[in-house]
């Protein structure tokens, strides 16, 4: 499958404190109107985590510690994604045949696909695969020389009559791989968790 055509990239110059509400409202935006749309934005110093995070004992006192930042919960699974200057999201919304997911393993390569060809533009080469030891890892990372570079996730809705689906990639455009690192373990130990990524397992589109 291809990826449906979007009329424009809406850009979104200043961090978006609240991004599920927002994605939640693209995706209303997108039922109401029929057609896909498609937002570029970044986040607050912080690290947006699944659902099943909140249910660790140590989760109420490492959200609401200010040295991890803003805390989000997002409704999908997979891990905890770190947020903040230089990790750009990408938000792909369109109307679908059914909410019922279909198909998930081609909306991931085609999304994908459309990544690589955008950054091999700028001179990165980038191919889908698991990077162990990267944050929420998973087989449709992009990654370049062995190295996570982003990181996808997709989601599928009925809002009213209309199936939509959203598609989601984390770029990691000139954050520095080091420190995202240092502050997705820092949480994990407050969580009291053992889980431990390696900053070798990430890299920069810079």
């Amino acid at each position: 499958m291809e990826l449906p055509p979007f009329a424009f990239v809406t850009q979104h110059g200043h961090a978006l404190a609240d991004a599920m509400a927002h994605e939640a409202h693209w995706m209303a935006a997108c039922a109401a109107h029929g057609r896909g749309v498609a937002h570029l934005w970044h986040g607050p110093t912080g690290l947006v985590v699944p659902r099943r995070y909140t249910a660790l004992p140590g989760f109420a006192a490492a959200a609401a510690d200010p040295t991890h930042g803003q805390v989000q919960v997002r409704a999908s699974g997979g891990g905890l994604v770190p947020q903040g200057a230089g990790v750009w999201n990408l938000s792909l919304a369109w109307p679908a045949a059914s909410a019922a997911p279909v198909d998930t393993s081609g909306v991931y390569r085609a999304l994908c696909n459309a990544l690589a060809a955008a950054l091999a533009r700028l001179g990165v080469a980038a191919s889908p695969q698991p990077v162990e030891g990267s944050f929420c890892d998973g087989r449709y990372n992009l990654a370049a020389g062995g190295r996570k570079l982003v990181g996808t996730a997709q989601a599928w809705r009925r809002i009213g009559p209309v199936p939509v689906v959203l598609a989601h990639a984390v770029i990691v455009a000139g954050a520095d791989p080091v420190e995202l690192t240092a502050r997705a373990n820092a949480f994990e130990a407050a969580l009291g968790t053992a889980t431990r990524y390696r900053a070798d397992a990430l890299t920069s589109v810079a």
